[in-house]
């Protein structure tokens, strides 16, 4: 493994207070014409799309990403605030459906350059070797077309890169992380009281959150705020842990671009470039090859309005595979009140977990499980949370005025893939004028039995650690699936190198690639299938020149 400065300095092209990325990268970045035939181009710059562009760029091609929302600059754009930060989220309109239907959201979707990893959680766990072998070995969910070890080396250099800071995970594939892990606050320690009390063992991290200096990003200041955007840039996100050195190597980022539709030579059956509106005006991108990374909603939808004489059903979807499979996670959260402050809030939302029950008990009536971590809810979600109790009026200003007393834990659930939770297009347009996504979603029995269990165990260890009562909102995260890679283009839409299986210069480079989803935050993953995917492409890129 090389030294991480050695394949990757976005951490050393931050100015010296890691304020922002060093001036002159963004201003004077190296920038293409529309009629330039570019080497690659890449719809989205979150964890696949950011990744895949670093490598590449790196390695020399010419590349441009193109996302919908702005480049954003931390120290200017984002505040210490709930209500205040809503614009970092996907807000463009969807229709939602099915018996248990999936709000989209701040939970969930992203927009702007480092897309929904600059608001998620910070947690990156890696998926257990069982997470690519669920069909053999449980009888449910699939099975991948690539292994846990294809992955082990590219989950370690992201690790590095970002950094993840905790202490030696010994679930899955037992392993160590670059930084120590955090201080552990009130919430924090409860999970530890109550875990060990009642024999569940819990460990800290991993977060992708600096311990200590790295580069010139700062260390952690605990304030709580990192589903808001981290303003001190001590949590990792594209922005500023791929983007950086990206533009160093002569990437392109053309924010504000919407695309709208994959260009596709009739004759040939292979991708030309993309169409996009920036500033109102209609452009196309002439490009070599296509990746798309719009994640498991918008990649879809940009597949199935690509629809052509050659793909008319939607691009790559010969055999009714895009929008498919599509999964979220059932999260519930169970706070706990206490006698004694808490102050949850203080410190990163996840510090505690446990993967304890995360592969499937053969003495339990449901395969697969789930995970355990603190979450800590600012007040507005934790009104939220006790509206959903029914409580209004007088009594939820009693609970809101009892908030420091709380604690709050969250699972995250496998739930299953299925063909009919899917994306399709809806008769509804936007405002460029395109159908905008429909996600239908409903729960099968073994995710029901799940939500169930997770919240079980949860109680138990709040109460083991002295919580007097507890209440439950069930909800969902994490978005996966929807172009999921396959052994054959009937069971999928891309390989296991995330090349289009009807397309051979298109590929798919984000959450949506994933066959299944584990009980794991999927960031750490789709950086680490974009990266290998990268490699991939270089190999057979070589080897074709060759």
């Amino acid at each position: 493994m090389t030294r991480v400065q050695d394949r990757n300095e976005s951490a050393w092209l931050l100015t010296p207070d890691g304020a922002t990325i060093e001036p002159g990268l963004r201003e004077n970045m190296r920038t293409f014409d529309d009629d330039d035939e570019v080497d690659l181009v890449i719809v989205g710059c979150g964890a696949g799309g950011s990744t895949l562009l670093q490598r590449m760029a790196r390695a020399g091609w010419k590349v441009v990403a193109m996302d919908a929302g702005p480049f954003w600059q931390p120290e200017t754009d984002w505040v210490s605030d709930e209500a205040g930060s809503h614009h970092l989220y996907w807000g463009e309109s969807r229709v939602i459906g099915g018996t248990d239907p999936v709000p989209l959201g701040s939970n969930n979707s992203g927009r702007g350059v480092g897309g929904s990893m600059v608001h998620y959680a910070g947690y990156t766990p890696r998926f257990h070797p069982s997470d690519f072998r669920t069909r053999s070995n449980d009888g449910v969910g699939a099975d991948w077309p690539l292994a846990y070890d294809d992955l082990r080396p590219y989950y370690g250099d992201i690790e590095g890169e970002l950094p993840v800071a905790g202490e030696d995970w010994p679930w899955g594939d037992p392993h160590s992380y670059p930084h120590r892990p955090h201080p552990v606050s009130g919430n924090g320690e409860l999970f530890q009281r109550g875990a060990d009390a009642i024999g569940v063992t819990a460990k800290v991290g991993p977060v992708a959150i600096s311990n200590g200096r790295f580069g010139h990003r700062p260390h952690c200041i605990y304030r709580g705020f990192c589903l808001q955007g981290c303003k001190v840039n001590a949590k990792a996100s594209p922005l500023i842990t791929h983007i950086p050195d990206a533009l160093a190597h002569g990437a392109e980022i053309r924010a504000e671009s919407m695309v709208t539709r994959v260009g596709i030579d009739e004759r040939t059956g292979l991708a030309t470039g993309v169409h996009y509106l920036n500033r109102g005006r209609e452009r196309f991108q002439k490009a070599r090859m296509v990746a798309i990374a719009g994640y498991s909603i918008e990649t879809p939808r940009l597949l199935l309005n690509s629809a052509s004489a050659r793909f008319p059903d939607g691009l790559c979807n010969d055999f009714d595979q895009v929008g498919r499979y599509l999964m979220v996670q059932g999260a519930p959260q169970t706070a706990g009140r206490f006698d004694e402050e808490v102050r949850m809030w203080k410190g990163p939302p996840p510090e505690v977990s446990t993967e304890q029950f995360y592969e499937t008990d053969p003495t339990k009536p449901y395969k697969r499980g789930f995970s355990v971590q603190t979450v800590s809810p600012l007040p507005i979600t934790w009104a939220e949370h006790v509206m959903a109790q029914g409580h209004w009026g007088a009594r939820l200003r009693q609970y809101m005025s009892d908030y420091v007393h709380w604690a709050c834990l969250g699972a995250l659930c496998e739930f299953l893939p299925q063909p009919d939770n899917r994306v399709t297009l809806a008769d509804e347009k936007d405002r460029y004028g395109l159908p905008v996504a429909r996600f239908d979603y409903s729960h099968c029995d073994n995710d029901r039995q799940l939500l169930k269990a997770a919240q079980s165990v949860m109680e138990d260890i709040l109460t083991a650690a002295g919580a007097k009562r507890v209440i439950t909102i069930t909800r969902s995260a994490h978005l996966v699936g929807g172009a999921r890679m396959a052994a054959n283009e009937k069971e999928g839409v891309v390989d296991g190198d995330c090349v289009s299986f009807a397309v051979p210069n298109l590929l798919v480079t984000d959450g949506s690639v994933l066959p299944t989803q584990g009980s794991a935050n999927p960031a750490l993953t789709i950086m680490a299938i974009a990266a290998r995917a990268a490699d991939r492409l270089l190999g057979r890129t070589r080897t074709a020149a060759a």
